[in-house]
């Protein structure tokens, strides 16, 4: 089968997350129609994770052309830059306040992006509660998509931006993420202000760190009065279970974890003994180093589902300006195969480069040094 031109090829977008939309919304603007299918049943399903600071020599970049880079900056937070580093005593030894008007890196809560980029999409663009089992089709094409419901669906572009776990990825590489060792445990603190002022002014603005070789605290300020703390370990992937505890035994995982930090101060522990509600159980895993693929003219990869690494600020950024340049290569290609060769030319090598960069570098969130991760938290889809 001879690749189809963009203008005339069944696109399918796999996952609506970031990368996924913003693939979306950058086609639409160019005149090019798609289709994303998402296992979610709604946008609203489920809690879509914590802050993001979004870069200005990546995620703005795909921003400014979906033409959403000025309604981003209204809904952004500047003075989520700032950035604590303390002891376990909870003293600060390194604190990084934005300056007026900087704007290279500033915070927006991921459900508010996905928001943003959700309204500007086409009407029925994104197809809820499509949870993909398996891609069937010879390489060139036509593609079939088969869902758990039981549906198919024929396509002659998949793109896989469907994380960590992705169905795609299958059809392109054999490789699966392994865990780092490293666990995030995730807790959550609401109306700070008034219920948790000490922890409100322990973390400021923005987000605020901790470490002592081993283990580590990291909390970052949400919107709407919010704060997330990530509690970040070396444990088994299965801690829970081997412990003798449950998901939801939220008294026995405090009781074992405060063990674990017994000699941190008291205000610190308070990022582990005060939360509302449950932890979330949040293990770290990255693709092996380098992942590429040969080249299939009919299914591609963008973020974590090409390249996940571990979470030190990078994997949504990538994730859109992969979305970005695979857009617009398939605007300015003649086919479909000639947009996935140019985009993969350019995406694989600045992905291999990366995750070579971080690779290990889940063992880095337990540093004492500052860590270069932001507040970017991409385990989460």
């Amino acid at each position: 089968m001879n690749s189809p031109a963009p203008a005339r090829a069944r696109i399918s977008i796999i996952g609506a997350g970031p990368g996924g939309l913003t693939c979306a919304r950058i086609l639409q603007q160019r005149g090019i129609a798609v289709t994303v299918y998402d296992r979610d049943r709604g946008p609203d399903a489920r809690n879509q994770g914590g802050t993001l600071d979004l870069h200005a020599d990546n995620g703005q970049i795909a921003l400014r052309e979906a033409g959403l880079l000025d309604e981003f900056f209204e809904l952004a937070r500047p003075e989520g830059q700032e950035m604590r580093q303390m002891d376990p005593t909870g003293t600060i030894t390194s604190h990084e306040v934005p300056a007026a008007h900087e704007l290279f890196k500033p915070e927006i809560d991921r459900g508010q992006l996905r928001n943003l980029l959700l309204d500007s999409l086409q009407p029925g663009t994104v197809h809820w509660g499509r949870a993909l089992d398996t891609i069937g089709g010879p390489d060139d094409g036509p593609r079939q998509l088969h869902f758990t419901d039981g549906t198919t669906i024929r396509t002659d572009l998949v793109i896989g931006a469907d994380g960590a776990s992705s169905r795609v990825r299958p059809a392109v590489s054999p490789a699966v993420p392994e865990y780092t060792g490293v666990s995030f445990l995730e807790a959550w603190f609401s109306d700070v202000e008034n219920r948790h002022p000490d922890l409100a002014e322990l973390v400021g603005q923005g987000s605020a760190h901790a470490a002592d070789g081993e283990r580590a605290l990291f909390a970052q300020r949400n919107s709407g009065n919010h704060i997330r703390v990530y509690i970040i370990r070396r444990a088994p992937v299965d801690w829970i279970s081997t412990n003798g505890l449950t998901a939801e035994d939220t008294d026995g995982i405090r009781a074992l974890i405060l063990d674990e930090y017994a000699h941190w101060s008291p205000r610190m522990r308070r990022m582990i003994t005060e939360n509302d509600g449950p932890y979330v159980d949040r293990p770290i895993f990255a693709l092996p180093v380098p992942h590429t693929w040969e080249h299939n003219p009919t299914v591609t990869l963008l973020g974590d589902a090409a390249h996940l690494m571990p979470p030190l600020g990078v994997g949504v950024n990538l994730a859109m300006l992969d979305a970005c340049e695979i857009a617009l290569a398939l605007a300015n290609a003649a086919t479909v195969a000639d947009a996935i060769r140019t985009y993969e030319k350019t995406m694989l090598p600045r992905s291999t480069e990366t995750a070579e960069a971080l690779e290990g570098g889940a063992e880095h969130l337990l540093s004492t040094d500052v860590p270069d991760f932001g507040s970017n938290n991409d385990t989460l889809r």
